[in-house]
């Protein structure tokens, strides 16, 4: 603790935090205090830090509000002196918000409270002093609707129930005929608040909170526990964010956008945060305050006239309309849009990053509550970092760190494939909220989105709006539609942050909960059925519409070609086939870092004759099927050396066990007694010879070359015949042949042998040489405590992280799934080891054998081919051992390229 500091004051121009004190303040609270420093107009107020967050957990809310209490009023009498108001005073009163702040921007995951510190006299002394009792008791009834959902607990029911406060309230809309929150009149909104109290007294056996103090208290420590909520967990989770950062507590002095015509309130962004265009555009409500914007209950209207010009033409609204009921705050309030414009382009300005900023409009007068560096979709992120590079604002290291590896995955989604989307059924458009391309099935809860995704089934979540409790939901879905709800809405937001498709604002859906159907211009729908959303365009399609790869932009490419410039660990791919092959290629990949032969026999005639090999009781009976499959793997070989000419091919001899290959079921079985002329009961028992207790600790690998010999014979005339074939077309085949399962250099010796004597004499009948290299997979630990034995032969190392995590660990990687999820909430494992590398385990084993390899041929290249070669945090770290290249499946290519970019400038 700094000198048991918790609580940091700003405003009027001054402040004691800056924006390089996140880790204590908070993202929200560091930023406050920088733009009060910088001359943007801020609400003073204070901010608790992060590090009470923690004592707050660790010691209990009682001791925290004793050591905090004394700091907290002193910060209540600053806010009062600087807004010349009294907190709790009926006559002059100051009324505060409450909103929480982690270092790392978790949108929507915690909790706000606004208006705090009103009770039934300090109202009315609201209303005489403003002279607007409508703008009163608006804020009173809001206060006690989120008090009570926040702090006192009140949510629904059952899922398919609104929230108990919403439903109160639209039983009073509809007895007086309005749609609108805001047309309800002075005596309603009395009626409201008087509504809210008996339905908490009713629920809770406790009245509302009257003491303004008292109600400060209780949203400080609400804000403290939805740190730990169940959705802020799962969002920590999906982003990497650890538990022990915690969230500062941000307390500022109420501004109202709610006063009237003259008052707003809005969220705006520097730039487009769905294409990375640099246009300024946001969203605005006249007469608000600022949850109903992100809640998505009124659908709001856009910030600039190109905006709004864009969003009538996509709902289908006429001019006159637009100009009449929807215009822009451009139009609508130009001096304060000439103002917002202007601080926005300092604040980018000044952080060099595209910024996602909160404002209210009070009677006329502008005042910034949040800015921060903005959720943005992969594809922004790149063509904001390269567009910031060009016009020389950040510099070329810069612009690498802003990407995001694992965020490169969104550009490279499916698009629908246009011909198909010309064939679609459009149902309705909404807005582009967050692009892509998505199909599946409808449904309509989180739980739901959840269960059938683990069950294998695609889904779009379809809501009315979208809250943070259906976060969980929203991950599982592929995308998400939502009649209410604007560009900057809850749904809009979280989405673009995840790089999920959502359309949001669909006015034409009618969705009922309880029937799980959802209507559509006529068009009924129910839970199950099909729906396809063009996040890019907000088109909503019926049915499953056919996609296709999508199209890189030159932002991409040049993102690339930067990452080579840095770049010192070069990337390989895990590839089978010429198709996967020549997709890797073209997303940068040097080379084939695994190629799994294997995965070649699974074919008709192929397998046929795999199985006839494995089923054969002598050798003789091998070598006649591996003879028949000769031809066969000779091709694929040919295939996957001529997409990938001129780069080395890392080919894996047979390493899983046989019984995988065998049938086992009755007409598979009779099929390979007909083929070899035997009966089935022969087949039968051959079959079950092959069984094994732990066959993956059993007979494969190296062992079945070693066992058989012949397969490794077959497989090295395969490849080399292959290569010789292209070579005398003109080709540059490089391939490397790696010998799996080592544990034991003599394992290493006897298949190198056999490698050798059967490459030379190929050679001698083809008239032609060719280079070749000899090498071996480390996955077993005691291959890598003896690396300096086995490096005096093998020609190069390639650790199979896979297996070697699951012998380290003792962690069968397909039976983990039982204990996991337990030992990561009981913080056993911080991570899933097969996700990320455990660098203090197994890195020490991989970093240890490079170095002992490496004591005996100091030219040794080193790789891995796991699939840890595609995170991020892995690639970094094989980076800092030394390695010579990762190797991972097609699609992660542009990850680890960025990856191993950034671990060489950071």
């Amino acid at each position: 603790m700094r000198d048991n500091k918790r609580v940091y004051t700003f405003g009027n121009g001054l402040a004691e935090g800056a924006a390089d004190m996140r880790n204590l303040l908070g993202g929200k609270g560091a930023n406050l205090a920088e733009m009060n420093r910088i001359g943007v107009p801020v609400p003073p107020g204070f901010t608790i830090t992060t590090e009470t967050c923690n004592e707050y957990f660790a010691r209990g809310k009682d001791t925290l509000i004793s050591l905090l209490s004394d700091e907290v009023m002193r910060a209540v009498h600053h806010i009062e002196g600087l807004m010349g108001a009294t907190f709790g005073d009926p006559t002059n009163p100051l009324l505060v918000s409450v909103r929480s702040g982690a270092r790392a921007s978790m949108p929507g995951m915690m909790d706000t409270i606004l208006n705090l510190g009103l009770n039934d006299t300090v109202v009315e002394g609201l209303a005489k002093k403003t002279g607007n009792p409508r703008f009163a008791y608006d804020s009173y009834r809001r206060f006690v609707q989120m008090y009570g959902d926040v702090v006192l607990g009140m949510k629904p029911e059952t899922k398919e129930d609104i929230a108990p406060f919403e439903e109160i309230i639209d039983r009073v809309k509809a007895q007086r005929g309005v749609r609108l929150d805001n047309e309800l009149n002075v005596d309603e909104l009395k009626s409201l608040v008087v509504l809210f109290k008996q339905e908490i007294k009713r629920r809770t056996g406790k009245d509302f909170p009257t003491d303004p103090m008292e109600q400060l208290w209780g949203a400080i420590c609400a804000v403290f526990d939805s740190w730990m909520n169940e959705r802020a967990i799962l969002y920590r989770k999906m982003e990497g964010i650890p538990a022990e950062w915690g969230t500062a507590v941000n307390v500022q002095a109420m501004v109202f956008g709610n006063m009237g015509d003259t008052s707003a309130t809005g969220v705006c962004f520097s730039r487009n945060a769905g294409t990375g265009e640099n246009v300024f555009n946001g969203e605005y409500l006249v007469n608000a305050q600022g949850e109903d914007v992100v809640a998505g209950i009124r659908t709001p209207q856009q910030i600039t006239k190109a905006g709004s010009l864009d969003w009538a033409h996509q709902q289908g609204i006429s001019e006159e309309v637009r100009a009449n009921l929807y215009p822009s705050m451009e139009e609508a309030m130009p001096e304060i849009y000439a103002e917002l414009d202007m601080l926005q382009q300092r604040l980018e300005a000044h952080y060099k990053d595209m910024q996602d900023m909160e404002f209210t409009v009070q009677d006329g007068k502008l005042w910034f509550l949040q800015t921060r560096n903005g959720k943005r979709t992969g594809t922004a992120m790149v063509k904001i970092a390269m567009d910031l590079l060009r016009d020389g604002i950040i510099d070329e290291k810069t612009a690498l760190l802003r990407c995001e590896p694992h965020k490169l995955d969104e550009l490279l989604h499916p698009v629908f494939d246009p011909v198909a989307k010309s064939q679609a059924k459009v149902l309705t458009h909404g807005l582009p909220a967050s692009p892509g391309a998505a199909s599946g099935q409808i449904v309509f809860f989180a739980d739901d989105a959840t269960r059938w995704h683990d069950d294998g089934r695609r889904v779009i979540m379809v809501r009315i709006e979208t809250s943070p409790e259906d976060l969980a939901g929203m991950s599982a879905a592929e995308g998400i539609l939502t009649a209410r709800g604007g560009m900057t809405s809850h749904a809009a937001v979280v989405a673009r942050g995840m790089g999920k498709c959502c359309v949001s604002g669909a006015g034409a859906i009618n969705i009922d909960y309880k029937h799980r159907t959802v209507e559509i211009d006529g068009v009924v729908l129910k839970e199950g059925d099909y729906l396809s959303l063009n996040g890019s365009t907000g088109e909503v399609y019926q049915g499953l519409v056919k996609t296709q790869p999508a199209e890189l932009t030159g932002d991409f490419a040049e993102l690339m070609t930067l990452c080579e410039k840095y770049t010192k660990l070069v990337v390989r791919t895990n590839a089978d086939t010429p198709h996967d092959a020549a997709i890797a290629r073209s997303f940068g990949a040097v080379g084939i870092g695994l190629c799994r032969t294997e995965h070649m026999f699974f074919e008709n005639e192929k397998i046929k004759a795999m199985r006839e090999m494995i089923l054969a009781d002598t050798k003789e009976g091998r070598e006649k099927a591996l003879a028949k499959l000769l031809p066969y793997q000779k091709q694929d070989f040919y295939g996957i050396l001529k997409s990938m000419d001129g780069c080395p091919v890392n080919v894996r001899l047979l390493d899983p066990p046989l019984h995988e290959f065998v049938p086992h079921d009755l007409a598979g079985q009779q099929i390979m007694a007909d083929e070899m002329g035997i009966s089935v009961q022969e087949i039968q028992r051959r079959v079950n010879s092959l069984s094994e207790h732990n066959p993956m600790l059993g007979h494969r690998g190296c062992r079945l070359g070693n066992t058989y010999p012949e397969i490794t014979v077959m497989q090295t005339r395969a490849i080399l015949s292959a290569a010789i074939q292209l070579k005398k077309e003109g080709y540059d085949p490089q391939p490397e042949i790696m010998i799996p399962l080592i544990g034991i250099v003599n394992e290493f010796d006897e298949q190198e042998k056999v490698i050798r004597d059967t490459a030379l004499q190929l050679f001698a009948e083809e008239g032609v040489e060719l280079h070749f290299r000899v090498g071996t997979m480390i996955e077993i630990p005691r291959a890598a405590l003896t690396a300096d034995q086995i490096a005096r032969h093998a020609e190069y190392f390639s650790f199979g992280t896979n297996d070697l995590t699951q012998m380290t660990f003792g962690y069968s990687r397909d039976d983990i799934a039982s204990f996991l999820p337990v030992y990561l909430d009981k913080k056993i494992l911080s991570v899933d080891p097969f996700q990320e590398l455990d660098q203090e385990g197994v890195g020490q084993l991989i970093r240890m054998a490079v170095e002992r390899g490496r004591s005996t041929r100091p030219d040794l290249p080193c790789g891995i081919c796991g699939e840890h070669g595609g995170d991020p945090h892995s690639v970094k770290f094989c980076h800092h051992i030394g390695l010579n290249y990762v190797s991972c499946s097609p699609f992660r290519v542009p990850i680890a390229r960025l990856s191993a970019a950034q671990a060489a400038i950071e």
